[in-house]
């Protein structure tokens, strides 16, 4: 990696003490090359795919308006490498951003689920069944019979509020504190990592924000009762979590710990968060 990073700067007129490690996701080593570039190169074969999917999907994402670091180059070698503009700012992991961020980002969003869906992106293949994900963690012994009738009937009246179905768009799929890209002064600069791009149920692009950012998002995304279906995407990811609770330490996601989706939801609802998202509170 570091043999590469450093031939990739020597042909942008970078010296090697100038190259160095950005935090990094599940899929790729990402590196700095001065001030002005970025380099992402796959940790292994099977995230290659990923990168090419985001050299076809970047150029059409720009040209809707998102607001996303510039492909700067491509090169399908063994490994792929990508090339972008180093956009200003850090991420948001373990910060919280400004109400203007959260509608900025809203509104992002809104453009993205806007692109015309590219051929041959992967189809998500739904969302699990949040009533079979209680019978399992209730089965496993993570919680017991009555919370599982509470936790059912709240699954119940969510799918009940919910829109009608709604027509799958393109999601950048990873919405996430550590894919949000934010400069000192408090504005959103960029949304990175289209590597998990898929054609969805677009409310899926919601299920990996910290509950409390959700009220000024959906303001900026300006859709009308998608409340419930967001919610019925968390407590769905939620309980997945909770059928299966390895603990990750050290993991930069929010929701890296088992219990954190979950406890984050309830002390959400908790909170008193504008309307509607009190009459959506569990069943007492």
């Amino acid at each position: 990696m570091e043999t590469i990073a450093t031939a990739v700067a020597a042909r942008h007129g970078i010296p090697p003490g100038e190259v160095t490690a950005l935090p990094a996701g599940v899929a790729n080593h990402v590196l700095a090359l001065g001030d002005a570039l970025v380099l992402r190169i796959p940790r292994d074969s099977g995230f290659e795919e990923d990168l090419r999917k985001e050299a076809a999907l970047i150029p059409a994402a720009r040209a809707a308006g998102v607001r996303t670091p510039a492909l700067v180059g491509f090169t399908d070698g063994a490994p792929p490498t990508m090339l972008l503009e180093r956009v200003p700012g850090t991420d948001l992991v373990g910060r919280e951003p400004s109400r203007g961020v959260l509608v900025d980002l809203g509104e992002q969003l809104a453009r993205t689920h806007a692109i015309p869906v590219p051929p041959g992106l992967p189809r998500d293949t739904g969302t699990p069944d949040p009533a079979a994900l209680v019978g399992r963690v209730r089965d496993d012994g993570l919680i017991d019979s009555g919370t599982a009738d509470r936790l059912r009937v709240w699954c119940e009246d969510l799918a009940h509020r919910s829109p009608a179905e709604v027509r799958p768009t393109l999601i950048h799929g990873d919405i996430a504190p550590q894919n949000l890209i934010v400069t000192a002064d408090g504005a959103l600069s960029g949304i990175v990592d289209w590597g998990d791009a898929a054609v969805a149920d677009p409310a899926t692009d919601f299920a990996k924000l910290p509950p409390a950012w959700l009220p000024a998002v959906l303001e900026g995304y300006g859709g009308e009762g998608w409340e419930a279906r967001v919610l019925r995407h968390h407590l769905t990811w939620a309980l997945g979590r909770l059928a299966s609770p390895d603990p990750v330490p050290g993991g930069r996601h929010w929701t890296a710990p088992p219990l954190s989706r979950i406890l984050g939801l309830l002390c959400f609802l908790a909170s008193g968060p504008p309307e509607p998202w009190p009459s959506l509170a569990p069943p007492s």
